[in-house]
């Protein structure tokens, strides 16, 4: 029996990356996972590598930086299992022209980075937690990045959303400890994803060659791997981080630990 087994989990972005190694651990621990991504094809293929496994998943297609999306996903997850215990806030966004300094960042552009970054936080949490005080209470999870503790150049929109993604972390663990509700965030360091790979594709450098030279940043000698954050996921929801709220945890091979690497 997994450390999750009877809980009901929806995961935001569960198509792909993070997201989809996080809704896969979630569901080997004996969750009912709801994944909800506006990649219809990307969902459903996660669903189907559960589903093969044993587990137990549906998707609902959405978009996240959208109150009435996020509305129907929770309710969709309440219907279908009964209740809701975990939230996975992952859904995340770095266009390839994002990358910029904050002179040359379109309005356009800042406001989508801050709706599906950070927005969607707001949003599942809002929808999420009358639903989890039913059950006595629940777990929210965010994913935000080492780039909210310190910047890397020319990321203005990102690096905002994820410093604000931890500054709402503690502010909604203090509003909900009452209710039972933790909530905790998950801080990436460099991560082998399709997001981290368009990026690298933009930039003309093999992907090869780029997953050597990111890993040599990292003190622990390699980039990191989707299912490295999603095991820790799947700790922070459990009992046994039963004692832990209002705070991150750096999944990042060590990068923070040596300092300055901008």
């Amino acid at each position: 029996m997994g450390d999750l087994e009877g809980k009901i989990a929806i995961v935001t972005g569960g198509g792909l990356g993070i997201g989809s190694a996080g809704a896969k651990e979630l569901a080997s621990q004996g969750a009912s996972v709801t994944i909800m991504d506006i990649d219809q094809d990307a969902a459903e293929s996660t669903v189907s590598e559960i589903r093969d496994k044993g587990g137990t998943a549906f998707s609902v297609i959405g978009d996240a930086s959208l109150s009435l999306d996020c509305e129907r996903t929770v309710s969709e997850c309440v219907s279908q299992f009964r209740g809701l215990d975990i939230l996975f806030n992952n859904v995340g966004i770095q266009p390839i022209s994002s990358y910029s300094n904050v002179e040359n960042t379109t309005e356009e552009m800042w406001d989508r980075v801050l709706a599906v970054n950070l927005k969607s936080r707001f949003l599942m949490a809002k929808y999420s937690i009358p639903a989890m005080r039913t059950r006595g209470g629940g777990v929210i999870i965010s994913t935000a990045s080492v780039q909210g503790q310190q910047s890397a150049y020319l990321v203005p929109a990102y690096a905002a959303t994820k410093g604000a993604d931890l500054s709402l972390t503690r502010q909604m663990a203090l509003d909900y400890a009452e209710d039972n509700i933790r909530v905790l965030s998950v801080c990436p360091g460099g991560v082998d994803t399709p997001l981290w790979r368009d990026s690298v594709i933009s930039s003309g450098t093999h992907i090869e060659d780029a997953i050597i030279e990111s890993g040599k940043t990292h003190p622990i000698g390699r980039l990191g791997a989707p299912e490295d954050i999603a095991k820790v996921v799947a700790f922070l929801a459990s009992d046994k981080a039963s004692f832990m709220t209002g705070t991150f945890v750096n999944v990042d091979g060590g990068i923070m630990a040596k300092g300055s690497w901008a």
